[in-house]
């Protein structure tokens, strides 16, 4: 087991946890917002994020300061936690970007590294191939093979008490995705970040995104540290929480407000756009849009720049509640619907729903139905999985929503989206769920499933179903033994 990361919290894949940089003497709380440093643009100085937005950790770009005619000196005599004011950890990278976007950097792997270290990096970075979306297996494989090199060799540099980053490549294929995470994993190096994902990012491709993670995850143990590269707009901190990272970068706050962008956790607003302010974070409330666009651009920039990371650290915050009180999954579905986008990729999150399982907490707080994909939730799979290993005691059991019946030997009561709930468990989570009336046919479809589950695991025994309005679609996915009994027509619950 890796000393460093301890987890405390968890629920589905998201948790908090405590990441320990013994080089920085710091504990980092995650899940943890790395706002992103240039040197040369401070935006907002890391002085300043630490006292007025509480971080704990920042990254910025080792070989922007390698190649600094200002700063490289100044870097290796004073070392990054002075010339940056910083009291907590620092990460730094190592000119991957750089080499993605222009095709070459002057330095190697082992002298990179070696430079992080000189100027007091707490957590350094290989120089690792950046492979985008798009391109062939063949390639992707090539280039992987490259960054999984670099790994091997970053091992054998003396990089003192640097944690090292053991970045995870392989484009949107998940079988390159899960073996490089393997490969990093049996490494002794420390932090893992998936890489690339930038652009997917950028295109609102949030499904593949969850794909490329969720491999990741497959080839890493529970103890990995979990960084996603580029991940810096609040919208998506929900989601990727929930796929299982743990630490974010965003550079996001700072170039979208040169841009004159309003991040909040529905999306991007532009300035000029804006009547009202729909925050209330210090630069909201003492400003309307009309008198932040009258002041200065460089004034202007500065504060758009600080209310993107005020929502973002408020977001964090409200992701880490929810970790802490066990309805992640409510909040993330709630977000899920400020854009389509986001809803593809919650659906991608719980088509993994088998692995979600294994690792989501068996008890937590309340199960609230918010609608059909809440049918597909690990606490429901795991309820069917109970389902198919349960004996019942008689030949005849009702399983009922309604009253109980003398004529059979057992009643169960009948619960959507889980289907049958033995007695001993009504009152146990998530069996006490909160939904709406007017419940979607996608629910009373998940609990025929259970139904089913339950017929197949006890073939000997006669099963009624009771049911008040289900819709001819979960109806016809009884199992064909099954008797069926409407207790009545439901205007709240239309068939279709």
């Amino acid at each position: 087991m890796r000393e460093i990361f301890e987890i405390r919290d968890a629920d589905g894949a998201g948790r908090i946890g405590e990441l320990t940089v013994p080089r920085a003497g710091v504990t980092v709380e995650t899940p943890a917002l790395l706002p992103v440093i240039n040197p040369h643009l401070r935006t907002v100085e890391p002085a300043t994020l630490e006292s007025a937005f509480g971080a704990e950790i920042l990254i910025t770009n080792g070989y922007i300061l390698y190649k600094s005619k200002e700063f490289r000196e100044r870097a290796l005599s004073e070392g990054l936690a002075k010339l940056y004011d910083f009291s907590g950890a620092i990460m730094t990278d190592s000119g991957s970007f750089q080499l993605s976007e222009y095709g070459e950097i002057t330095v190697t792997n082992a002298e990179i590294l070696e430079f992080q270290r000189d100027i007091g990096s707490h957590i350094g970075t290989p120089i690792d191939i950046p492979t985008p979306p798009g391109v062939s297996h063949e390639r992707a494989e090539s280039e992987l093979e490259t960054t999984k090199a670099r790994l091997d060799a970053a091992e054998s540099v003396d990089v003192g008490e640097m944690l090292v980053n053991a970045p995870i490549q392989g484009s949107t294929y998940p079988d390159l995705r899960e073996s490089a995470a393997s490969h990093a994993y049996e490494t002794s190096l420390d932090v893992f970040p998936v890489g690339a994902v930038v652009p997917l990012m950028n295109g609102y491709r949030y499904a593949e995104m969850v794909d490329v993670v969720r491999a990741a995850k497959r080839g890493l143990g529970a103890d990995a540290p979990v960084h996603l590269f580029g991940a810096g707009h609040p919208m998506m901190f929900a989601l990727a929480v929930a796929a299982g990272c743990d630490l974010f970068d965003s550079a996001a706050y700072a170039l979208y407000a040169r841009d004159g962008r309003y991040l909040t956790v529905a999306g991007t607003d532009h300035l000029d756009d804006l009547d009202y302010f729909p925050c209330s974070c210090p630069v909201c409330a003492e400003r309307t849009p009309e008198t932040l666009r009258s002041l200065p651009a460089a004034r202007r920039e500065k504060l758009l720049a600080r209310h993107n990371l005020h929502v973002s650290y408020r977001e964090l915050r409200t992701v880490k509640q929810a970790v802490r009180e066990g309805n992640l999954f409510e909040l993330l579905e709630r977000r899920a619907r400020n854009h389509p986008a986001m809803v593809d990729g919650y659906r991608a999150l719980l088509d993994d729903s088998a692995a979600l399982e294994r690792v989501d907490p068996v008890s937590k707080g309340s199960f609230f139905y918010l609608s059909t994909d809440s049918a597909r939730r690990p606490e429901v799979r795991r309820h069917h999985d109970r389902l198919g290993r349960l004996s019942v005691d008689g030949d005849r059991v009702l399983l009922s929503a309604g009253d109980d019946n003398s004529r059979f030997d057992e009643t169960w009561r009948l619960n959507p989206p889980f289907g049958p709930v033995p007695p001993a468990l009504s009152d146990s989570y998530p069996l006490t769920i909160e939904r709406p009336e007017r419940l979607d046919r996608g629910g009373y479809e998940a609990a025929a499933a259970g139904v089913a589950r339950l017929a197949e695991a006890n073939p000997d025994t006669e099963f009624t179903v009771a049911h008040w309005g289900w819709p001819e679609s979960a109806i016809d996915r009884l199992p064909d033994g099954v008797d069926v009994l409407s207790l009545g027509a439901d205007s709240q619950h239309p068939d279709e």
